[in-house]
């Protein structure tokens, strides 16, 4: 099913799972883990793929897997820095073949160990949305960042550029992580002031640890809000503790996001279905209601 059409019905609940590193483990590895996820009934899973196009049938194989056991639809990252045309065709073929209809299109960041000419073909996701709405017949999806993209000097043309992947066939979107719920709130506004119609999901990622908190520290784009610093600066050494306050303020900003009509709620799980059941069952009574 086109996640499209589901979104025509109602708000979404979903995932994010990444397929695992095939030097060190097996594909098989995280069935398990999807499984327990199809247990909170989401009604799509977005599965990444490797920006330099690397193992890319990891991804095609583990959105099989979602499609085959359960009731929650693919989404597949298709990440272009790295593709030609020919090599997009090829990967859009291998999903045709397996009935996955859902494409999340992005242009992606270039890898620390790829040689390659990096955006030589694809240099901007709407690009490769505009190829595959033109070649094939894929439901696709977009990223958008609620505090703007790093390289946009502005949020002004962040939305500009996000006009232009709703013009060439985005159907949504899904935004980059966030921890300030204002940032969503000020996107979703300006966007709807500059024409862009079609949903925009929250992507929410919980910060559960120490060796979380430091990356999304070091990400570019992404504000820590002051309460929850201090707490993190609190508890640090404190494993049980940094989790529950992870969990906590994941499901306090779901609440409040989900209190204020956003379009959905998409989480991050890093592979960790644990977390996404502690959240869920924290807010089963409000997902029945608003998501369902």
């Amino acid at each position: 099913m086109r996640i499209s059409d589901i979104l025509k019905k109602k708000k979404t609940f979903s995932f994010e799972v990444f397929p695992p590193n095939p030097k060190n483990s097996s594909i098989s590895d995280i069935f398990g883990t999807i499984d327990e996820l199809q247990e909170l009934n989401p009604d799509f899973i977005s599965v990444t793929f490797k920006s330099s196009g690397d193992y890319s049938q990891n991804t095609i194989d583990l959105a099989s897997y979602i499609k085959k056991h359960g009731h929650a639809e693919p989404l597949v990252h298709l990440t272009c820095g790295a593709l030609d045309k020919s090599d997009v065709d090829d990967l859009a073929q291998k999903l045709e073949a397996a009935h996955l209809e859902n494409v999340l299109a992005l242009r992606g960041d270039k890898p620390m160990d790829f040689d390659g000419d990096y955006l030589k073909y694809f240099k901007h996701a709407s690009e490769l949305m505009a190829y595959l709405n033109q070649n094939h017949k894929f439901c696709l999806a977009g990223a958008c960042y609620p505090e703007g993209h790093i390289e946009c000097e502005s949020l002004y043309e962040d939305l500009v550029n996000l006009k232009i992947k709703q013009d060439m066939g985005a159907s949504f979107f899904i935004t980059q992580l966030f921890y300030d719920n204002n940032y969503y709130y000020r996107l979703v506004r300006v966007a709807k002031k500059m024409g862009i119609t079609i949903p925009i999901i929250p992507g929410i990622m919980p910060l559960t640890s120490a060796t979380m908190f430091n990356k999304i520290m070091n990400m570019a784009g992404a504000s820590i809000p002051f309460e929850l610093r201090v707490l993190f600066d609190s508890f640090k050494n404190d494993k049980k503790a940094m989790y529950e306050i992870g969990v906590a303020f994941s499901v306090n900003q779901i609440l409040e996001l989900l209190a204020n009509d956003a379009d959905g709620i998409h989480i991050y799980t890093m592979n960790n279905a644990k977390v996404a059941h502690d959240i869920y069952r924290r807010i089963q009574n409000v997902i029945e209601k608003e998501l369902r």
